[in-house]
């Protein structure tokens, strides 16, 4: 999965940057940081790793068009999409990756996808979603079932290790914020994070957001460069 960085003059103060992007993208995970140096407003639509009433769940998102104009529009990416060779491939991929990530910290035979191949639509974008859950093996840390699916498959690659070097050798801009996890632990041993995905990173009176595409044999290479530039489209909206 490469990706690239996009800039950008924010014209409002952070915080009512953040007011608009929670109009503009609502999202599953909202959030806004403020610190002395620099700030965080995102959007993210993925699940990292979620662990709640002892089930551990990881959500890939894997497979995106842009959102049309109309409902005919919209319907007609919707079934381009859903009927890809290339994006249901990938999807696959990331999808049986996610599966081995809960099986590390799952308790054996509870693994299952209970979703698959549903379809969920954004402000710019739509994608193709699944749903991976395990019953949390409690000889497991918490931690230790955040990292097992940290970094997401759905943000690196397959191979994990190997798609992370080939990311450092092709990647302009290092990801810092991009791809991390932000999330929260609690005091009966449970955890909601996401991905950093739709985020902005705020320094001074710029934005800075990054986003990705995921490369198959299948890619067409100027398609990736316009879904990375769909997915970022809503917070650039949002700065102005």
């Amino acid at each position: 999965v490469l990706s690239q960085r996009f800039e950008s003059t924010l014209n409002k103060t952070p915080i009512n940057f953040y007011k608009k992007l929670r109009i503009l993208n609502p999202s599953p995970f909202m959030f806004f940081f403020n610190f002395d140096n620099f700030k965080i407003a995102g959007s993210s639509p993925e699940i990292l790793v979620r662990v709640r009433n002892n089930k551990i769940t990881i959500r890939p998102i894997a497979g995106t068009r842009p959102r049309g104009k109309n409902l005919k529009e919209d319907y007609k990416f919707q079934k381009e999409l859903i009927n890809d060779k290339k994006e249901i491939s990938e999807h696959l991929m990331l999808l049986d990756l996610g599966r081995n990530d809960v099986g590390k910290v799952s308790k054996i035979g509870s693994v299952k996808v209970d979703q698959k191949f549903k379809i969920e639509k954004y402000s710019h974008v739509m994608h193709i979603v699944s749903n991976v859950v395990g019953d949390f093996d409690n000889k497991n840390t918490l931690l230790d079932t955040l990292f097992s699916g940290f970094p997401a498959g759905t943000v690196s690659g397959a191979p994990k290790i190997r798609a992370m070097e080939i990311i450092d050798d092709l990647e302009i801009s290092k990801r810092k914020l991009y791809a991390g996890g932000i999330g929260y632990f609690t005091p009966n041993n449970e955890m909601d994070t996401c991905i950093a995905l739709r985020t902005a990173l705020i320094i001074n009176n710029k934005i800075y957001v990054q986003s990705g595409a995921g490369i198959v044999a299948e890619s067409i290479p100027l398609n990736e460069y316009k879904e990375t530039v769909n997915k970022a489209k809503a917070l650039f909206e949002a700065a102005k």
